[in-house]
Formats: structure tokens, sequence, C-alpha cells
């Protein structure tokens, strides 16, 4: 035992029996019915369910980083997780905190109540840091440095409300001054009975020397977790009702409580049984040469080298995200770890993500497997049930948890209530999310400590690398230091990642897991197209696909798509009746649509941006001969609930064994991309970078080729002859390319103008998949892209380019967190303090919510043109009715409704809710759809068949 824990021990058994202590300090109040709750029940509720946690939810890999990182065993290190995270709400046995509530300090000891002297106002936090610190030395642990044991266990009792506080040991957090400003020595005895208690309750046997920085983060992330969910009031308002007559009484009672609330909660760890490839992809009927290859390599790799990181890069459509669930199947087997955390760049990829995890799930048919969806919008998908949008009445807790009594009810494979809170979704066992959501965690905000507690003990593949622009790119590089530094298997994937980039990434993870930089500079990382790599975190070793495999794979993938290219004119069409002349962009568009229209088929037309798209609808409507339901409109400025709905159609329509319809073309954005699995036989495209040229072409009968044997319908048309992409290259009068102002904001013009110089070269000869993709990319995205003989003004555009990324990487780094072998003291995470609002995980604006209404002939707001569904204005609004205004409303660029009146605010009663309060209203007269509404410069306006319509005055 440390020093003071010895002789305490027979202090403690007396203190813990009935009367044996001083129980009348609260540590919650109801304030609906008056009850108090004794603040020491508190604290024993948070410790039993840390080491609950510790039982149920940490994986081998997370309890072996914090046990050895304290130079103790397991048993050991779970006693001293449970007493850290009991001993957070010591802070509130100080007078400023007890004081809070007038009734409650009226029932304290009269003794106490005079000691309290003219004491400091402090945050609870903040007098926790304060004043474990001296019981922590008391106990024996060294507090002479930022990084000694001392200190860093005071950092990690005080982070349960989510920032590491910096401590002053010399000055306010010395004896005197807490004495001084928290309660004088009857406080302090207090407070020392109460900390040996706990010593004793959570059978604490030994100090340790040292709490490395991981263990550090992973201990407060454990403990933020046992604070919530032991301060829900469903857990602990039953106990103050009948409280226990001791603290051994109710540390035996806590026991058991928390072992259900636990298992309730969805946290615990689950294992999906080994099943056959074919039972856990019923879609598939083998592994390709790719897939095979890892199932084969990787496990013994692993087993030699233990974690690390796997690249795996090969053609859209080609079965990368089945390759993900492989490897991290096997590096769960292998490494300690469980679960998988899925990221993806967007809303749209993140929801097609979360069907294709859930069915795998489902597949194992495990006994309970939580599946959770985290974005900012995935109060659209099922996943995102009721109760994340109505906490527990009175809880007044961030996350919303099940009132007692309350009966689960959910699907094998769903989310539990508790886990549909925000960050706590994230702890989920199996999780799809943006990758923003991975990136706050190494950004100065509230909680970060929880996010990378969610990050370790599984595998996080990173899909989609290729998408991210530089700003979030840089942001994942940091991600990838903490990730090599927890040990945490990753798995990234990309069908267009240029070699540099991949590089980076890899040095990134095996920097962050302390392979030195002299080592890694030497070192190639390389991933062949298409192939695999894997690199361990011990050694910076590599392994790559045998190259047997890799020509297998190459000639099982391989096939050809011609990418045509046309020179047009860019016009807005203006006047929905205008004559478009020939060689305009429309009169193009009509054109190569024609077999579609006349005979029949499934196309794309992808847009640059939505006012393209919705002239193109427009135009291609006049002349429509089919229904209106074959020609679709599809962009990010439809609400949510149609933008949703209109996906899923396209996924059951277009999507592995869906039923075609005869004739369809798809008006769209670059929101199709990467969102969808699905065949079409013809495209056209806006010019647009190589990347996302070759993104497009992959949807080009793309069941024709990955799914042999069975049969896709096809148009009288289709010739048998290799699918073709005719990308629309806008120029000017001399017939150079020509980018419009509009497009440069979606991407950089020297991208546009490098790759439409490549079109002439694609258009000589069929671009053979997956063999050439690799060279295409390189030659656009590159570091090295521009040769010497490449024009002036093409050489300026790159100057101008690689400025403006640098600048972007500058601006990223400028709030992010130190990489861990930089951190001393805890507190270096939280050096900045930022809102979750305010940290930027990509450029730009945060967008604004907008929720079109409609006013009725009586002078009320409706969310539907027909007034069936009013806003609803009663002070407390249902999950029901919270969901269904959020399903409305679209996002749009801050700038346009910074002027906005009295009549685009809000009803008064949705200002208590964080997910309304900043809404903005567009409201239009239900029988004049044709009028603008005026935000200063900026007209809008709600159109039913082309989404929102902006307008900028001169």
């Amino acid at each position: 035992m440390g020093s003071g824990a010895g002789g305490g021990v027979v202090g403690a058994v007396e203190d813990g029996r009935f009367g044996g202590i001083d129980l009348r300090p609260w540590g919650e109040l109801d304030t609906a019915t008056g009850t108090a709750y004794p603040l020491l029940f508190r604290m024993i509720d948070a410790g039993a369910m840390a080491v609950e946690l510790w039982d149920q939810f940490l994986t081998s890999h997370q309890k072996g980083l914090i046990s050895c990182g304290l130079g103790v065993g397991e048993e050991e290190a779970r006693s001293l997780a449970g007493y850290l995270a009991a001993m957070q709400s010591i802070g509130k046995l100080t007078p400023s905190c007890q004081r809070g509530a007038a009734s409650a300090w009226a029932w304290l000891d009269d003794g106490l109540v005079a000691d309290a002297g003219r004491f400091a106002e402090l945050s609870p936090e903040r007098a926790t840091v304060h004043t474990g610190l001296g019981l922590l030395e008391e106990a024996g642990f060294a507090s002479e440095s930022n990084d000694s044991a001392g200190v860093r266990a005071a950092q990690v009792l005080g982070a349960y409300r989510g920032r590491f506080l910096q401590l002053d040991v010399d000055r306010a957090a010395s004896h005197a001054r807490v004495e001084a400003t928290l309660g004088g020595p009857a406080w302090r005895a207090l407070r020392q009975r109460y900390a040996r208690l706990l010593r004793y309750l959570f059978a604490v046997q030994s100090t340790p020397g040292q709490i490395p920085l991981v263990a550090g983060v992973l201990l407060a992330g454990l403990g933020t977790v046992a604070d919530r969910l032991a301060g829900r009031r469903g857990f602990w308002l039953p106990n103050a009702h009948m409280p226990s007559f001791g603290a051994h009484e109710h540390h035996s009672r806590a026991r058991a409580q928390v072992r259900e609330a636990v298992e309730a909660s969805g946290l615990a760890r689950c294992e999906l049984e080994e099943i056959p490839f074919t039972q856990a992809h019923p879609r598939l009927e083998r592994p390709n040469a790719l897939q095979a290859s890892v199932m084969e390599e990787l496990p013994g790799l692993v087993t030699a080298r233990g974690t690390g990181i796997v690249v795996v890069t090969d053609a859209t459509g080609a079965g990368k995200s089945v390759t993900a669930l492989e490897a991290a199947r096997v590096f769960n087997a292998h490494c300690g770890t469980r679960g998988l955390l899925w990221l993806l760049p967007t809303t749209a990829t993140a929801d097609a993500a979360y069907d294709m995890l859930d069915g795998y799930v489902r597949a194992h048919r495990p006994e309970r497997a939580p599946v959770t969806l985290v974005h900012s919008h995935s109060w659209l998908n099922a996943a995102y049930t009721d109760q994340a949008l109505a906490p527990e009445p009175g809880d007044g807790k961030e996350n919303g948890g099940r009132a007692a009594g309350e009966e689960p009810g959910e699907p094998v494979a769903g989310p539990e209530a508790w886990l549909r809170g925000w960050e706590a979704a994230l702890l989920a066992p199996y999780t799809v999310a943006t990758v923003d959501q991975a990136l706050m965690a190494v950004l100065p905000v509230r909680f970060n400590s929880l996010r990378l507690l969610a990050l370790s003990g599984r595998t996080v593949v990173i899909d989609e690398a290729h998408a991210l622009d530089p700003f979030s790119r840089r942001q994942l590089r940091r991600l990838l230091n903490w990730l090599g530094a927890l040990g945490s298997p990753v798995v990234v994937l990309s069908a267009t990642l240029p070699t540099s980039t991949c590089q980076e990434l890899v040095r990134a993870y095996l920097s962050g897991a302390g392979r030195p930089s002299r080592v890694l500079d030497r070192q190639s990382f390389t991933t062949p197209y298409p192939g695999w790599l894997f690199a361990d975190a011990a050694t910076a070793s590599c392994h790559r696909m045998s190259p047997r495999a890799r020509q297998a794979h190459i000639t099982a993938q391989r096939r050809t798509v011609h990418v045509w290219f046309r020179q047009v004119r860019h016009r807005r069409l203006g006047d929905a009746g205008r004559v478009v002349e020939d060689g305009e962009r429309l009169s193009a568009i009509g054109e190569l649509a024609g077999p579609v229209v006349r005979e029949g088929g499934c196309a794309v037309v992808v847009c640059a941006t939505v006012p393209d798209a919705q002239d193109t609808y427009q135009y291609l409507a006049r002349t429509w001969p089919g229904s209106a339901g074959d020609l679709l409109l599809l962009h990010a400025r439809f609400p949510g609930h149609v933008r949703e709905k209109t996906m899923r159609g396209l996924r059951a329509m277009l999507g592995p064994g869906g039923r075609r319809p005869d004739r369809l073309v798809v008006v769209t954005t670059s929101l199709l991309d990467m969102s969808l699995d699905i065949d079409v036989d013809l495209m056209v495209s806006d010019l647009a970078s190589i990347s996302r040229l070759l993104q497009r072409a992959g949807r080009l009968a793309r069941f024709a080729y990955l799914r042999a044997g069975r049969a896709v319908r096809r148009p009288p048309w289709w010739s048998g002859e290799d699918p073709r992409l005719t990308v629309l290259q806008p120029v000017n009068a001399q017939g150079a390319t020509a980018v419009p102002p509009g497009w440069r904001t979606v991407e950089s013009a020297f991208v546009l103008h490098a790759t439409a110089a490549l079109l002439p070269a694609l258009q000589a000869a069929p671009l053979v998949v997956p063999d050439q993709v690799q060279d295409f990319v390189e030659h656009v995205h590159s570091t090295a892209s521009a040769s010497a003989d490449a024009p002036a003004g093409h050489q300026r555009m790159l100057a101008g380019h690689q400025a403006r990324v640098h600048q972007d990487e500058h601006l990223s780094a400028v709030h992010l967190i130190p990489a861990p072998a930089r951190v001393s003291s805890l507190a270096d995470l939280h050096r900045q303090h930022l809102t979750t609002a305010q940290a930027a995980t990509r450029l730009g604006d945060l967008p604004t919510r907008l929720l079109p209404c409609y006013r009725t002939e009586n002078d009320t707001l409706a969310l539907d043109r027909a007034g069936l569904h009013p806003l609803p204005q009663n002070a407390h609004l249902s999950a029901r009715q919270v969901r269904q205004v959020l399903q409305h409303t679209l996002p749009v660029p801050t700038a346009w409704v910074t002027r906005r009146g009295p009549a685009h605010r809000p009803p008064p009663s949705w200002h208590r809710h964080p997910l309304l309060a900043d809404l903005v209203l567009l409201p239009s007269e239900a029988n004049r759809p044709e009028r603008f509404e005026d935000f200063g410069r900026h007209l809008l306006r709600m159109d039913d068949e082309l989404g929102l319509i902006h307008d900028r005055l001169p």
C-alpha cells in the first residue's frame, strides 16, 4: 500500500459501516422531488461502473496498454481504474460545490458549515484536481513534475468533464492554498476519510510509479464513460429513494447494479463467431484474388509481428470493403482488439457503409452486437432513433438514457438507447462514422479522450482516403500518429491514392508507434496498384501482396472503358424556355442521352455544381417522353428526407440484384461519386479531376464484370462493346479549356486543366482498368506531377495550387493537439479551448441548416405546401416532432442567410433544443411557389422539382 494506506485499513472498515462516516454531503440532486443522493454513494457508483467497464467493455489490448503503462498487473490496474473513477467527484466535497444547493447546504454537519471560511468559487473539476493532488500524494503518488504519476493522476480525475486541466503544484494546488480556499481542516479530514475508504473498497494495493500518456488518456476516457453511466437519473434516483445503510452495503449493491447497467448500455464486448466467407458476404460466391491473399497471408504476418497498418488499393467496385472486413477480422483475432470503426468522407458514403456493416454483423447472428451510425445527419437514418432526440426527462446529461424499467426492444444489430448519443455512439462495438468524427479526437475539444478511447481497442478502417482535401489529410496524419501510439490496427482503402499520400499516411502511423524518423525516411512504403501492403508497428518492416496473387487479381478484374470527350461552351440555361444552341453543354447532354431517351436504359449525368444540375434537369424535362419518375434530380440542396429517399431508391433499382427500370436518367452532382454501389449503362460527366472521373467510370457496366453469371438487363442500343464515359470539356472561343468560375470552388483550376490535357490520350485508346489507373492518378495528383516542359500557364497554376495546399495544411495544423511524442503534461491536449462547433475538420465556413416551410391560409407555418403538418409550437417537443423538423432541413452556406429578419427565426419554444435553436426558416406562400425570399443580396426559394434555388443580386 502507498503511504497513509496501511494504517488506515481499520479506519476504513469502520467508516464503511452504518453511521461510520458522514453521508450528508450530496452528489446528485433531483429538483423534481427534492431528493439528494449522498456524494460518497455517487463516487462508489462511478468506481464500480469503471470496474465493470474494465471487465465488459475494455479489450485485452486496452487493458494491456493501461496495466503495462502503469507497471502493475491487470488486476491491480483494474482496481486503480475503479479508484480513480470514484475519486473524480472528490471536488464536490468543498464548500463552493456543496453551497450550490441551499436546501442541501442546510443538511450539512454544523462543523463543516462553520469550517467553510471564505471559500473560492471553483468548478467541480477544478476543485477535484486541486484537492485530488494532495490526497493522491498522501496515498503515495509522486508529484514533482508535469509527467509525474501524481500530477497526471490528478489531471485524469479532473478530465471527467471533458478537458485536462493544467496544475500549478506550487501555488493554486498547494496544500496551503487548498485549505485556505476549499474548506478548512474539517473538510480536508472528511476528504481524506472518503479517499481512504474508496481506496479500501476498490482494493488498491500499490501505487504506480508512472502514468504514461496513453494510459492516462485511456483512464480518463474510461472515467468519463463511467461517470456518464452512473450519473443517469434513472440509475441513481432509485438508490436515493431507498439508500443503503453504509458504504460497504452500497458497494455490494452497486456491483450488481452496474453489471446490469453496462449490459443494457450496449457497451459490452462482443465477438463474432468465425463463419464461412459466403455466409459473411452472401452476395459473393468466393473471395477474389486480393481478398484471398489478405485472408491467407495476413494472419501469419500479424501473428509474428503484431499490430500495424494495411493499405489496400484497388479499382472502384472491386471489393475493397469486403477486403477491409476480412483484414479487420484477422487483426481482431490476433491483436487483442474487438469490433470495428469504419470512417468515410461523407454522410452519403457513411449511410451506404452502414447498410453493409449492419448486414455483415447480422450475418454472424450474434446474440447482441450494436451497430451505430455517427455523423451530423444520422437522425435521417433508422439507426438514429427517437431517444437520441429526446433525452430522459430531468436527466440533465448530454446523452439520453433509458428510463428505469424500459425494455430494450431493439433488433440484434440495433444500437441501445444510450449509444445513440453523439460521442457515446462512437463507443459501440461496430460503428460507421464520417471521418470528421474521428478527427475531432486530435483537436482540443471537450471529450477528445473519450473519442481516443473509442478509437483504441478495435480495428479502424479509413475508407475513400483519396477523397480528403489537404486540410483534412493533415489532420488525418495526426490521427494516425495517435492510432499508432494506441496500437490500434488500421486499414486504409483507396481507389485513386497517389503514392506520396500513401507514404505520408503509413509513416504517420509508424511514427506514432515510436519508430524513429531516420528509419522511416530510408524506407519505401509504396503500395502496389492494385494490391495491399502491411507495415507492422513494432519494426516498420513491410510485406506486400505476393506477385502471383496480384497478377491473378489484375487478370480477373481487367476491363476497358472508353473515355471520350467533347468540347462545349458552358452557358447557364437562364430562362427555362431559352433556345439552346448547338455546341452548348446542354445541347451535348441532350444528344448523348438520346439513346436512353429513345430506346431505354439507365444513365447518369454528373454535373459540376447544383445550378448546372438544375439547368440540365430542366432542359431534359422539356422533351422527356416517359413518366416523371424516370428522370431524377439528386443533389445536396433537397430537404434531407427527399435526398435520403432518392438515394435509397437508386440503391434499390441499380444496386446488386436491383430491379432495373426500363428507362432512367439521373441528373446529379459529385454527391454520387462515392455513395452508391450501382451499375449504369451510360455516363456523361462535366470535367472533373482524373480521380473523380475514374470513380465515375467504375459505375459503368459495373456488375457485368464483377458478377459474371448474374445477368444484368441491357438496353437494345447496348452493343456489348466497352462502356463509354463522355467528359464535357468547357472551352472558350479559341478552343482552350475555360473553367467556369463556379467550378473552382469544387476543385482547383490546376487539377481540372491537368485532367483536360489528358483527355486526348484517354480518347485515343481505351482505358485499361486496373492496369493504367495509378499512372493517370500520379500524373495529375502526385506532388511531382508537373514537368519542366509544361506550358507556362500550367506551371503558374501548379505553383498556385501547391501554395494553397501548403496554406491549407498550415491552417489545419494550427489547432491540432501535439503528436504523442511531444506531450509532456496531459493539459497539452487542451492548450486551446475549442468547442465542437468551432473546431474545423475541413475548410470553409460551417453550413447553416435551412428549414423550408409554407404559410397557410390561416397565417400559420407548415412543413408541407398542403398545410397538413404544421410547425410544432408547443413548449416541450416530442422526439417525433424534432425528427420531422430535422428531416425537412438542408445545409446552405452561412453567407446566404446572414441578413435574416424576424420571419426567418424559429419559434421561441425551439430555442431550448440544441438541434433546432439555430435553424433558419425559409417561409414561402403556399400558392406562390415562384416567389423568392429576400436575405439581403441573396434570394432563395424552394422548388418542389429542382430543390433550393439560389440567386444573387448584383
